[in-house]
């Protein structure tokens, strides 16, 4: 194989990859008043459409008690960090297929101040 058809396999391999690089840095501030589009479902100290955030970043994803996850979710063996909160925040199905959430937020910067405010949300 010549050295530039082994170049250009190379190109179109990393392109077809996925690029999931971490979130920008966030303004946990600017995310609290996000989060208020986040209330319809869920609480930070409730279950509710969906679970509650006090602290989701760290956590394993479907564990929280008295919370009925999809299998989907409960499957995943995710824990819910800056990257992976990113990834489920821009396509919840993509990532978890079968899980419950469908909301998604366009912004890398929405998404990162977000997930900024909810590393903030420790438990009590």
């Amino acid at each position: 194989m010549t050295i530039t058809r082994r170049f250009l396999l190379t190109l179109s391999v990393i392109a077809a990859a996925p690029a999931f690089a971490a979130p920008p840095p966030g303004d946990p501030v600017r995310g609290q008043r996000l989060y208020q589009s986040c209330m319809g479902c869920h609480s930070l100290d409730e279950n509710d459409v969906g679970p509650m955030h006090r602290g989701v970043v760290g956590r394993k994803a479907g564990t929280v008690s008295d919370y009925a996850y999809s299998s989907a979710l409960k499957a995943s063996g995710l824990t819910w960090d800056a990257t992976t909160l990113d990834r489920w925040l821009s396509n919840p199905q993509a990532l978890v297929p079968g899980s419950k959430m469908y909301f998604s937020i366009a912004q890398p910067q929405d998404r990162a101040d977000l997930i900024a405010y909810l590393a903030g949300q420790k438990p009590k």
